[in-house]
């Protein structure tokens, strides 16, 4: 009996071009679109401007997310570790505690959560996503510890500036967050250490083979990724003027949807920082721009929810084609 082979059907170029191209597509497509229905508002310098201040934070956890699962894991703990930082920085100052001082105990906090974590999954073999939700929940309950369930006001004005201060008319946040991304990306794409953190998140079993300390590899990337949300913490307390045990909790999901959307612009399919970037002109674009159109939050959820499905659907349709 013969068997005849049946040739697999080769996607389509504009098959291809959806699938590669589809994140940046949606961005312009949705510029395009905000554009279309306020013109008058939408690509103004100060909505852009606005756009660019909301989505810093963001930016900031994004680019942390992206060093964790460019090595193949997940981090559920950064945004509880940001609101942990920021509201450790708040409660020092206000007990009287110079801003350095206190900043410098805030970027300790995240780092150890970060090396808890890389502990756990890298040298205990733990699996990431059941290790950092431990640690998100032990996080959170620190984060209330700290701030004694409530809201810390009064900061102090040198520090408040950090997040409200302007150079150029333009907040500095977007500054910080510009400058945090640059530095990620030359790291994973021009240093050793990024090469290795990307052939570990390529297939850990050759790494290994090939003399690449994987453990330590995984631990540097939890433990780089804690001290960079902690950054976006204390900028978000600094923001608002205060700390809170559950600051910036929104950016956890967000996080993810914008490096899984970022997946999609490059060839293999992998994590990589500029297409976290766009992932997040996204979100950004998105929310501004229903908020401008006067729709309701409970809608935008659904339609964050919906972005989710897509970004994690495209993913993998680019992983299928690897």
């Amino acid at each position: 009996m013969t068997t005849t082979n049946v040739p697999v059907q080769p996607r389509t170029s504009i098959g291809k071009f959806l699938v590669q191209g589809g994140t940046t597509i949606a961005l312009l497509a949705l510029i395009v679109f905000f554009f279309a229905m306020r013109p008058d508002v939408f690509l103004t310098f100060t909505n852009v401007r606005n756009i660019l201040f909301q989505v810093s934070i963001l930016a900031i956890v994004a680019g942390a997310q992206t060093l964790v699962m460019v090595v193949g894991d997940f981090d559920l703990s950064l945004a509880a570790t940001s609101s942990l930082s920021g509201s450790a920085v708040a409660s020092l100052m206000l007990g009287g505690m110079p801003m350095a001082p206190a900043i410098l105990i805030g970027l300790v906090v995240g780092l150890l959560i970060g090396i808890g974590n890389g502990l756990l999954v890298a040298y205990l073999n733990l699996s990431a996503f059941v290790a950092t939700l431990a640690t998100m929940t032990s996080v959170i309950g620190l984060a209330y510890l700290v701030t004694q369930g409530t809201t810390l006001f009064n900061l102090p004005d040198g520090f408040n500036a950090l997040g409200q201060g302007r150079l150029l008319n333009v907040p500095l946040p977007v500054y910080i967050a510009i400058a945090i991304a640059v530095v990620l990306w030359a790291v994973l794409r021009f240093t050793t250490t990024g090469r290795k953190w990307y052939a570990i998140g390529g297939n850990v079993e050759v790494s290994r083979l090939s003399g690449i300390n994987v453990r330590r590899g995984r631990l540097m990337a939890f433990a780089a990724a804690g001290l960079i949300s902690a950054v976006a913490g204390i900028l978000l307390a600094a923001r608002l003027g205060s700390g809170s045990a559950v600051q910036g909790s929104d950016n956890l999901l967000f996080s993810v949807a914008a490096v899984f959307l970022g997946m999609t612009v490059i060839k293999s399919g992998q994590a990589n920082l500029v297409g976290t970037m766009v992932g997040v002109a996204i979100i950004g674009v998105m929310s501004n721009g229903l908020n401008i159109l006067g729709v309701n939050s409970y809608v935008q959820q659904v339609v964050t929810g919906l972005i989710i499905i897509a970004a994690v659907t495209l993913s993998g349709l680019k992983t299928r084609e690897r």
